[in-house]
């Protein structure tokens, strides 16, 4: 497979509050932050991703932009793994999401470091404009309720997560696919190989599971369970839910949620809704 790598010094200042004119965003605030997904596909054989993976937990942790809530997701792809350094996060999957929006972007090739924006826009720190306007454009679009209850880690079957989503689609005009990641909070490696040979990297919201369990239906409901088993063992402080609507045609993300702690067996509850 081909493969393109960009990635220019990150200008973290570029969504800071402090260095853009956020004003006009702000005005249109409500009590609720909007969710915006920001996915990252990179990979640890990568040598211009530790500076992709330092800006998404910045973006995590910080919280920049006004009005949103940033639902961030490390997605690590398979193909630098033939360069002496197997990534142990990446996976296959992982890798076929990108090449969906490879395609969807008309793009000649996957690279890495690449961020996606609620599924419809790549977020490119080089241009201070363009990364304001995929910002104002993701905090105004409009997203389905989506909601998520009693997230724990089931006591009677290991390495289960179960959990309850509500997604209210009654306003929504088109289905959209349900998505649940589960995610490793912090992920620390020693390399040992290829481009990042001899540095320690962390991670952050590192995707562990993907799993698709369902679809809305325009103008209905849509309330299930969930189960996931996990793919390796984790402690549970150090595991997170995110759930993705994700409109089948456009790729558009629609609506999302979080849950940022999760409890052998209490329930956790968190709702990311906006009208």
């Amino acid at each position: 497979m081909a493969v393109r790598t960009k990635f220019a010094s990150v200008a973290f200042s570029l969504v800071c509050c402090a260095t853009v004119n956020w004003e006009h965003v702000c005005a249109a605030q409500t009590s609720t932050p909007v969710p915006v997904v920001v996915e990252l596909f990179t990979s640890e054989g990568c040598s211009s991703c530790p500076p992709a993976d330092a800006f998404l937990q910045r973006l995590q942790s910080m919280q920049p932009i006004p009005g949103a809530k940033l639902i961030t997701l490390s997605e690590h792809v398979t193909y630098w793994n033939h360069d002496g350094w197997k990534d142990p996060h990446s996976s296959d999957q992982l890798t076929d999401r990108q090449q969906v929006y490879v395609s969807r972007f008309g793009l000649p090739s996957p690279y890495t470091p690449q961020f996606v924006v609620d599924g419809t826009d790549e977020l490119k720190l080089t241009d201070e404009a363009q990364v304001r306007a995929v910002f104002e454009k993701a905090v105004k679009d409009q997203r389905i309720p989506v909601t998520i209850t009693s997230a724990h880690i089931d006591p009677a079957g290991f390495g289960i997560l179960r959990g309850h989503i509500d997604i209210d689609g009654t306003s929504a005009k088109q289905p959209a696919d349900i998505y649940v990641a589960v995610t490793l909070h912090q992920a620390n490696s020693d390399v040992s190989a290829g481009e990042n040979k001899g540095r320690k990297l962390t991670e952050t919201e590192v995707v562990l599971n993907l799993e698709k369990i369902g679809k809305t239906t325009p103008g209905h409901v849509l309330s299930r369970d969930f189960e996931v088993k996990l793919k390796s063992s984790e402690a549970p402080a150090n595991l997170g839910v995110v759930v993705v609507a994700q409109a089948g045609g456009t790729g558009k993300i629609v609506g999302a949620a979080s849950v940022e702690e999760i409890g052998p067996a209490q329930p956790s509850t968190v709702s990311d809704n906006h009208p």
